[in-house]
């Protein structure tokens, strides 16, 4: 048993939701009223922007029906931000919020960034002799934290994805006459685990079912190869299904598609248009007509095609962080999904260090995608398959699904507001 540390805990959220981030939330919740040492459960609106600006919900106030009602409620549901610590004074800031409310507990729920974030707080209380124990909550649809098996938000992601796939198909195959080339880009962002997930759309005894051509940053995009892969394929079909990665590179390894010179404020260009970039391309050097779908944000917030795994295993990430936390006495790491060896799918927690995962980048494995480079061998399909197993059970009012939403009650602020400079 680790040595008792007794005061509040606070949990914020950050970076792109996911359909499942808010079943993180809910399993610390629940984990933190099993224990006598936290006192009080506080939520940080808006993530570390909510934290400096002292702007902090009681979620013990919530009703139970609420904490479980963020099991099938997609979005960061706490509020989200993309902000990162640079200035001595914003980390001296988040500091003076954590003594002002007795914060000794803090879990951030995040990806790389994240991560990073959460390093620096946990190295900078130890620095200054405050007691805090600080543990990372993976979040992530692009599934490129290293040190962890699969990323919480990764397999409702790719369930949406591949059940898109075949969803659009039967429209091509319909209207196609072996002159559609339709194009779907997804994100992912410079790791192409999403593009990858769409193979699971085919079917075991179809190998040729769409997609047709799956685009991975991964491999370096060649212009002539993708018109004669195009052109391969029509030759067969009556259209030509091609999914893209949001981070395709070209031979120097420089983004095909950016939304001009725009980076987020952790320098990351932000991306999109790889798509268009496609269609391009088909219908300037080929006689075809090219059809582009995007599907956005749409993909990280379809609660209705969730995955059951996947909320699960959020979930008890979530009561994972709790437990190393308090009853180890952990600090400074990461929670880790951990693959059992059996035939059969299984999966539980560990750590690393956050330090480990802060700003790495997980690829897909080369050994994973065909020679020709457009296809996912069974190695993928058999790493992804059970991160997409079982349907969430949403509630549903007047036909649409319900969701639900937080009271928010705000925690009384004790300091004068912060300056940002």
């Amino acid at each position: 048993m680790a040595e008792e540390l007794t005061g509040n805990c606070l949990i914020a959220q950050s970076g792109g939701p996911t359909t499942v981030i808010n079943s993180s939330l809910a399993g610390v919740i629940t984990e933190a009223l099993n224990h006598e040492e936290i006192e009080e459960i506080y939520g940080g609106l808006h993530g570390i922007l909510g934290i400096l600006k002292e702007d902090l919900v009681d979620l013990a106030e919530e009703s139970q029906q609420t904490i479980r009602g963020l099991r099938h409620t997609p979005s960061s549901i706490l509020g989200t931000c993309r902000f990162k610590l640079k200035k001595a004074q914003d980390f001296d800031r988040v500091l003076a919020v954590f003594k002002a409310h007795n914060i000794r507990y803090f879990f951030y729920i995040g990806g790389n960034d994240s991560q990073d974030t959460a390093d620096h707080i946990s190295k900078l209380a130890r620095e200054r002799g405050y007691p805090l124990r600080v543990i990372g909550i993976p979040k992530t649809v692009d599934n490129d934290l290293v040190a962890t098996d699969h990323c919480p938000g990764y397999g409702s992601v790719i369930k949406y994805v591949a059940t898109t796939v075949r969803e659009i198909a039967g429209d091509n195959e319909s209207m196609g006459q072996g002159d559609l080339v339709s194009i779907l880009e997804v994100m992912g962002r410079n790791a192409g685990w999403i593009a990858a997930g769409s193979t699971l759309a085919k079917r075991r005894e179809h190998p040729n079912d769409p997609p047709h051509l799956i685009y991975l940053p991964e491999v370096a995009f060649s212009p002539q190869k993708y018109l004669d892969d195009v052109q391969r394929i029509l030759s067969k079909r009556n259209y030509c299904f091609v999914v893209v990665g949001e981070g395709l590179v070209d031979q120097d390894g420089n983004y095909l598609a950016t939304a001009g010179a725009q980076t987020d404020s952790f320098g990351h260009a932000q991306l999109g248009g790889a798509g268009e970039y496609l269609r391009g391309l088909a219908q300037q050097h080929l006689s075809v007509k090219a059809r582009t779908a995007k599907l956005g944000i749409s993909q990280r917030a379809a609660a209705h095609c969730g995955s059951q795994t996947d909320n699960d295993e959020s979930f008890m990430a979530g009561q994972a962080a709790v437990k190393a936390a308090v009853v180890q006495g952990e600090t400074d790491k990461m929670v880790t999904l951990i693959r059992g060896d059996g035939d059969q799918y299984s999966c539980e927690t560990g750590l690393c260090d956050l330090e480990d995962v802060a700003n790495g980048v997980k690829m897909v494995p080369v050994s994973w995608i065909n020679d020709d480079g457009v296809s996912l061998n069974y190695q993928f399909t058999k790493y992804a398959l059970p991160l997409i197993s079982g349907e969430m059970n949403i509630p549903y009012e007047n036909g649409v699904p319900k969701f639900v939403h937080l009271d928010k009650i705000r925690v009384r602020r004790l300091l004068d507001p912060h300056v940002f400079e």
